[in-house]
């Protein structure tokens, strides 16, 4: 192996972010650290909301269709396979993993499914599209005042607004009211790391074509302290100029990615079906041509709903995707440790035509469906709406209107140090929008424009 790599060893860590002297002890042959990470995002306020946000189609009437969480639920299930895959024969190859450090084939597991499951745990409501709109009403005109003390790095921030620098912040930033400990949930370097899928911050924006880790940025200037630290404990491979906080990925951040790509890719097909926006025959034909059966071999089975054949294609699916996904991770493996390879692990795919197929038609039949993009827009103007009142909450409280905005921001967001920064109370506010389900971000911006009224008991 090139001596420019980094190491299992040390990219495997149990340490976490803990500033305390409590030294916590566990059985991990009961509970292991990695399934504690699991744990304490499951039981995590930001993680319950996601039952509530956007993954298909805003706000859903049916109860068949895929939310936030059923998502980020499915693609835990597909990480926690592929992870179990990947470390079986990483420690095949490795066996003083096991032998010095204690570390298991469930291990890589627990890790991949804990970062799968956090994976969207920073998207604002109205998927996506929020995170469009929180950027465009930073580059507003109307919000530039509040930006002049602000650096170029804590612009890009804003004007290039991500969820998933939003994530590591719920994951690592305890709020000043709450608690005296840092470091938010306190998980492992390991399952941050991993979390991580594009560990740069946004600014410089690159200028590289194709290196999937480098087309969004991971943290924010308030968090990028801390990812510095992770990366140095773990040995990530440095990217870019001295000073720059710019890594190559963890490895097993392709295994997260790979079990989003995989799951979006046909979950949400399944609810265009089932809903009627992708025509059954259409939809059905090119899920039997990602398995590649043979037209002419006879099923034992007979289907007398086609929606129950829908799950049997998809349960086949997803287990021949983790099955190749796998065997592509560990024939790559050298050059993902060297930080030689850089692309979605979908895109080397024997099935990826077809997948291709299945993307294009999602954009157009269900992405681009007219309800979707009628919630969308109307989400743009209710996350700029709730932004511009929470700003306005925040530097101009000597007025008594925005004083009673204020109050209907929970005191966290507010009570900070007299030493916070522009940009600090500004993120602080994001946090808050961030936070709210679409029907909650509805509701409340229904109630400061006077479109509906509380009632009153």
């Amino acid at each position: 192996m090139p001596n420019n790599t980094t190491t299992w060893d040390k990219l495997i860590s149990k340490k976490r972010f803990e500033t305390t002297d409590k030294k916590y002890t566990s059985d991990e042959s009961v509970r292991g650290e990695f399934q504690r990470d699991y744990d304490r995002i499951v039981f995590s306020s930001a993680f319950r909301r996601l039952q509530n946000k956007t993954q298909v189609m805003p706000m859903p009437e049916s109860d068949f269709v895929h939310t936030r969480l059923t998502h980020s639920l499915e693609a835990s299930v597909v990480g926690r396979s592929l992870g179990r895959i990947v470390g079986k024969s990483i420690l095949e190859r490795y066996p003083q993993l096991a032998q010095e450090k204690n570390i298991q084939e469930a291990d890589f597991g627990d890790v991949v499914a804990a970062a799968c499951l956090a994976h969207d745990i920073g998207n604002p409501p109205f998927g996506h599209s929020g995170e469009d709109a929180i950027s465009a009403f930073f580059q507003s005109d109307e919000s530039q005042p509040y930006l002049a003390n602000l650096s170029e790095a804590e612009k890009a921030d804003l004007h290039r607004y991500e969820g998933n620098a939003a994530g590591f912040r719920v994951l690592t930033y305890t709020y000043p009211a709450h608690c005296s400990l840092p470091g938010g949930l306190s998980l492992t370097y390991t399952t941050l790391a991993t979390f991580t899928k594009y560990p740069k911050e946004s600014l410089p924006i690159s200028s590289s074509k194709g290196n999937t880790s480098e087309k969004k940025y991971g943290f924010f200037q308030t968090e990028k302290a801390w990812f510095n630290t992770i990366a140095q404990e773990l040995g990530l491979l440095k990217k870019g100029d001295e000073g720059e906080v710019f890594y190559h990925r963890h490895p097993l951040a392709f295994l997260v990615e790979a079990a989003d790509d995989i799951c979006y890719r046909i979950i949400d097909f399944e609810d265009g079906l089932k809903l009627g926006l992708v025509p059954q025959e259409q939809g059905l034909a090119l899920l039997r041509q990602i398995l590649n059966d043979d037209p002419n071999r006879k099923s034992s089975l007979t289907f007398y709903d086609w929606r129950e054949e829908i799950g049997y294609l998809r349960a086949r699916i997803i287990g021949r995707l983790i099955e190749e996904t796998t065997v592509i991770f560990l024939q790559h493996e050298e050059e993902i440790l060297a930080g030689t390879y850089d692309k979605p692990l979908i895109n080397e795919l024997s099935c990826k035509p077809v997948l291709d197929q299945v993307k294009d038609l999602s954009i157009k039949l269900i992405y681009q469906n007219r309800p979707v993009l009628e919630i969308e827009a109307a989400g743009f103007e209710v996350l700029g709406g709730l932004l511009d009142a929470g700003i306005k909450a925040v530097f101009k409280p000597e007025s008594k209107h925005h004083r009673k905005l204020a109050a209907l921001i929970p005191p966290h967001y507010l009570q900070l140090p007299s030493t916070t920064t522009d940009y600090e109370r500004i993120i602080h506010i994001c946090d808050f929008v961030t936070s709210l389900t679409d029907q909650a971000a509805l509701g409340l911006y229904r109630k400061i424009k006077g479109i509906e009224l509380p009632r009153m008991y």
